[in-house]
């Protein structure tokens, strides 16, 4: 600790003594605002339209939301049927992905190898980037690391502020190839200064798929089986976009209309998705999943799992919060369509990793906790974070880089829709806060108590 912390912490209890007080607020004040950007009846409130994700979980009869299964569309196609496409054929579709949220079409042979050229063309960090801005200032958090990185790329950009659809594009190409890199990089270095791990540097390869160079950057050995690669794939085209609305794209395009630069918008939604409420929320999973298998295990009854996740809600288990985390959504309320494909594909690779055991135990959680919730909240689902820690674990990806793999599959979505606020937006965002502050005069210092 320097000199200057210890100062500033000498005299910080006594500075802050009555600063909650000065920011609390009466909850009546929020009778007519809509907290959190929700309606009263949890709808998220209106505030743009978009053309390039669209996420349904519900329908409106009569000024009523009805429950339905959830469906989750890029550029109006199903992700359940480009994930099922891809699986039957055997190929990744990542890459395949970020060309349709970017461009707004299916690409060709032609243009998918062109545009994957593209990515490897462009994923090589600048000379100097790693020493300087990985290697010589390393974090203790990867998203902390990877967002001054994002910040850090604006000065080697030869056009950091152009606003051409051109430019954004090009922008938005070198940062969704180069983010696996800078994760991978920073972690591996987080590891070496703060755990005293060996440093060990992986470059990808030109002629790999996304999934596949990540993987080989990841691990010490560079090897990777077959069915991970695509599992991995397979997680990255789940989570690379999910409408206007959730929090980080919301930051993203709320920066955007401001007319700041691509760096700083994308570095702002990183920073909201660091959030426990948000991109955090899989390893949140996993630890209560870690709890409740101390008590129950893959034979255990039903009756059991009950009273376990009983004690979960009481707060009695787990991290006292009271939630079954990874059970419910803001939007979805019959299935998450995310959930649902992982659920069916991941069973292979539990089955490869001998731990088919754990997974039917999860399912049966998923079953008894949803009847809980919803005996106690209505209709509830399982979410995407529910599964993707578990995923997540069997590939050996260690809990710390959940959330920037995240960032490594959002990204696309993020820079697409940067663009179309860019394109079409043409106005700043500026909602409005209701002043609760009681009017007072100044009063001059001798005055004062």
């Amino acid at each position: 600790m320097n000199g200057d912390t210890f100062v500033i912490d000498k005299y910080m209890n006594a500075l802050c003594a009555d600063a909650a007080e000065r920011y609390a607020i009466d909850p009546a004040y929020f009778a007519r605002t809509h907290r959190g950007l929700r309606n009263d009846d949890g709808t998220g409130v209106l505030v743009g339209a978009t053309r390039i994700g669209s996420v349904l979980g519900y329908y409106m009869q009569d000024g009523e939301r009805v429950p339905m299964e959830g469906r989750l569309l890029y550029r109006g196609i199903s992700v359940e049927d480009i994930v099922k496409s891809h699986w039957e054929d055997g190929t990744f579709g990542y890459e395949e992905v970020v060309y349709l949220l970017l461009l707004g079409r299916l690409p060709n042979w032609r243009q998918l190898e062109m545009f994957s050229a593209m990515l490897s063309e462009a994923r090589p960090l600048p000379h100097g980037f790693f020493d300087d801005m990985i290697l010589k200032n390393p974090s203790p958090d990867v998203m902390n690391g990877l967002a001054r990185s994002v910040l850090a790329l604006y000065a080697y950009d030869h056009d950091p502020d152009g606003r051409s659809v051109e430019n954004l594009m090009r922008q938005s190409v070198g940062l969704i190839a180069r983010l696996p890199v800078i994760v991978a990089q920073t972690y591996a270095v987080k590891r070496h200064v703060y755990e005293q791990s060996s440093l060990y540097i992986h470059h990808p390869k030109d002629e790999l798929s996304l999934a596949e160079n990540f993987l080989r950057m990841a691990r010490k050995d560079k090897s990777y089986t077959p069915l991970e690669a695509r599992i991995l794939d397979l997680m990255l085209i789940l989570h690379a976009e999910h409408g206007g609305g959730n929090n980080s794209t919301f930051v993203c395009r709320a920066m955007s209309s401001s007319g700041t630069d691509t760096y700083a918008a994308i570095a702002g939604a990183i920073g909201s998705l660091k959030g426990p409420l948000h991109g955090g929320a899989n390893a949140k999973v996993r630890q209560m999943l870690a709890a409740i298998g101390q008590r129950v295990d893959a034979d255990s009854s039903d009756d059991a799992i009950r009273a376990c996740l009983e004690d979960v809600l009481a707060g009695r288990l787990g991290d006292g919060s009271g939630k079954l985390y990874g059970l419910g959504h803001a939007v979805y309320t019959v299935s998450d369509p995310r959930a649902v494909v992982i659920k069916r594909y991941a069973g292979a690779l539990a089955q490869e990793k001998g731990r088919q055991a754990e997974m039917d135990l999860m399912e049966r959680i998923e079953r008894i906790g949803i009847e809980l919730v919803t005996e106690k909240k209505g209709t509830c689902c399982a979410n995407v974070d529910f599964y993707s820690g578990f995923v997540y674990d069997m590939l050996g990806i260690h809990p710390e880089l959940y959330t920037p793999l995240f960032a490594v599959a959002r990204i696309a979505g993020w820079c697409a829709h940067r663009m179309e606020e860019v394109l079409t937006g043409n106005r700043i965002m500026r909602p409005a806060y209701r002043a609760v502050t009681e009017p007072g005069g100044y009063v001059p210092m001798p005055q004062r108590q």
